[in-house]
């Protein structure tokens, strides 16, 4: 006979595995920031038409473009060989697999949140690579400053939720009690 949860302890059962309220709201957050990115991406390539339209000015610090980014975070190792694209979306799926482990075995709900938030951006941006064999990244953010403009990189949502996952994960480390592990 299995573990013996209260009905508070178990929001829901998968494969007769329990899922706690934790678990379910880290699952949650991953689906939500990957429609949401997902969703993003669709709609600016397809129905706005980015890539005819040229740069968007949204406002004077904010423009849309597209980007076709063939290599890691930031634009580091840009490769678009088949190799290195395969290599990249094993090294993704090998990276998620660990983070959904660790979101699994989790303590707090700031943890499992964030590596849901890290979890879902990181598969947006594996589905683009699969897809179009890079990432689509839109937003630029940009500062003029005496004549010179500095452009921060052009990133999409699953990059900001990324972002805001390690954010929260080493916040819940170093303030959080208690501090998230990685199993």
């Amino acid at each position: 006979m299995g573990p013996r949860f209260r009905g508070d302890d178990v929001a829901f059962c998968i494969g007769g595995n329990a899922v706690t309220p934790h678990l379910r709201s880290g699952i949650i957050v991953a689906i939500v920031v990957l429609a949401l990115d997902q969703a993003s991406k669709l709609w600016l390539l397809y129905v706005f038409d980015i890539g005819r339209r040229g740069a968007v000015k949204v406002t004077p610090f904010f423009d849309l473009v597209l980007a076709w980014n063939v290599g890691i975070s930031f634009g580091w190792l840009q490769n678009d060989s088949p190799l290195a694209q395969t290599g990249l979306m094993i090294v993704k799926a090998v990276a998620v697999i660990v983070l959904a482990i660790w979101m699994a075995r989790s303590r707090t709900l700031m943890a499992t949140v964030a590596l849901g938030l890290i979890i879902g951006g990181a598969v947006g941006n594996g589905i683009d690579r699969f897809a179009y064999g890079a990432v689509v990244d839109f937003a630029l953010f940009h500062l003029q400053i005496g004549g010179n403009t500095y452009n921060w990189y052009v990133f999409n949502l699953a990059d900001v939720a990324i972002v805001a996952g390690v954010a929260a994960l080493l916040y819940d480390s170093f303030v959080g009690v208690p501090a998230a592990k990685a199993p």
